[in-house]
């Protein structure tokens, strides 16, 4: 069960605990385990807020009156785009080595599989997997660290039929609380909380009709943009062709914009299901919940805007009594490669001085440590001396270079080298959480 870093600390000073992991910080009981007579424990929630680039995840412990009450904050990174990039890189190499006048090689793409997530009957293309494939991992080691009882997932980031259809709902869900949310939601991903008119930021942003509702304008999503109330008044019920006459290169890129797709909202809903499909089948209640609804419990209740509060205002909420002062920061760094040699630009085998394939050192560990360990390195003498925490980048020769959280050291040798953490594929980074006064 999650607790206090007061009575962690207590506990380890008591040698009633040790450390499990270090980042983030897990201590294990000693001296009780699940069969000790009297081990009781609430239990925590856990809320997902699912993304393109960042997911939030929240551990929170929910009254009977369903208040909520954040024990810990993740924002986790992915780097869909970047496996996206290298693909598409990839691709065109050898796309490249086959049009030449070189010896043939026939494509493969025949004779590979597809292998679903997580043996579900879906397969996504790479760069959308790793966005589930990370995000249930997560949930898997958080259900080793702690109690979880059910899960909350926003699995719809847009209700497309409520914005297109209001009625679809009956009268009760167009004239609910949420009325206007689905939409407005939209428009601000859509538009990055800019508005389309002076590129305002930080401001209030209302919705403006392009074509003006006087003029015969609908009110459908392809017609309504962000703009601050200082645009929107002096617009008034003008055209936009009229408004931004003087403009004509503005003019361009707001009527391009009207049906631009969403890259990452279309990242998010090819992917919602897979990841809501894959936590049921690990034996979780899962309650699905949308995006308005999680911006309507945020605004409510006068959280700020973050991945991991977001996270904690997915679903039914009746109130946020509060949330821990720092967010962990997790981001996605990859194991490593598999090619054997480097290539060129153009997609050859970069050659040594007599004309042999330059291999890639092969060996991961050196010295007892492998690139992306937490470990600490003490420094008794000379200009590196002191004590430096952070990851480290091996080489044969034993001089190790150490990633600090604020500079990198070069040049440690590896006999003053402790392990602290084994490499997980991820860096860790710890952020200040933002309060109800800072949104």
């Amino acid at each position: 069960m999650p607790t206090r870093p007061a009575r962690a600390r207590e506990l380890l000073r008591k040698g009633r605990a040790r450390v499990h992991r270090v980042v983030p910080f897990i201590i294990r009981l000693v001296d009780v385990d699940a069969t000790t007579p009297g081990i009781d424990v609430d239990g925590v929630e856990l809320g997902i807020d699912p993304g393109s680039k960042h997911s939030g995840l929240a551990l929170f412990t929910t009254t009977r009156d369903g208040e909520r009450t954040a024990v810990t904050l993740i924002d986790l990174v992915h780097r869909g785009l970047t496996i996206k990039n290298a693909m598409t890189s990839r691709a065109q190499l050898r796309r490249g080595r086959r049009s030449r006048n070189l010896r043939y090689r026939a494509p493969r793409f025949d004779n590979r599989r597809r292998h679903p997530v997580d043996g579900l009957n879906t397969w996504l293309a790479p760069s959308t997997r790793h966005r589930v494939v990370t995000t249930l991992s997560w949930v898997d080691r958080l259900t080793r660290w702690a109690p979880i009882t059910g899960v909350h997932v926003e699995a719809v980031r847009f209700d497309t039929q409520a914005m297109e259809n209001p009625e679809i709902g009956g009268v009760e869900y167009q004239q609910g609380t949420l009325a206007g949310f689905e939409a407005r939601e939209y428009l601000l991903t859509k538009y990055r909380h800019t508005c389309v008119y002076c590129d305002a930021t930080g401001v209030p942003l209302n919705i403006d009709h392009v074509r003006p509702r006087s003029k015969g304008g609908s009110n459908r999503v392809s017609n309504l943009v962000l703009a601050c109330v200082t645009c929107n008044q002096a617009k008034d019920a003008q055209p936009v062709e009229v408004f931004l006459a003087c403009d004509p290169a503005r003019l361009a890129r707001v009527k391009a914009g009207l049906k631009r797709p969403l890259r990452d909202a279309a990242a998010v809903n090819s992917t919602r299901w897979a990841l809501t499909h894959a936590i049921e089948a690990r034996g979780f209640p899962v309650k699905t919940s949308t995006g308005g609804r999680t911006k309507y419990n945020r605004t409510v209740h006068a959280v700020p805007k973050t991945h991991a509060l977001d996270a904690l205002c997915v679903g039914d909420v009746t109130g946020v009594t509060g949330w821990p002062a720092t967010t962990l920061v997790v981001t996605c760094a990859g194991r490593g490669r598999y090619r054997r040699v480097n290539v060129d630009k153009y997609g050859f085998p970069r050659t040594t001085k007599d004309g042999t394939p330059a291999k890639v050192n092969r060996t991961k560990i050196h010295h007892g440590y492998a690139t992306g360990d937490l470990v600490r390195a003490v420094v008794p003498t000379g200009k590196k001396q002191g004590t430096h925490v952070g990851r480290v980048a091996v080489r044969a020769t034993g001089s190790f270079n150490i990633t600090t959280a604020h500079t990198t050291i070069q040049g440690i040798n590896h006999k003053h080298v402790r392990l602290l953490q084994r490499g997980d594929g991820y860096t860790y980074q710890t952020t200040p959480t933002l309060t109800g006064d800072e949104k």
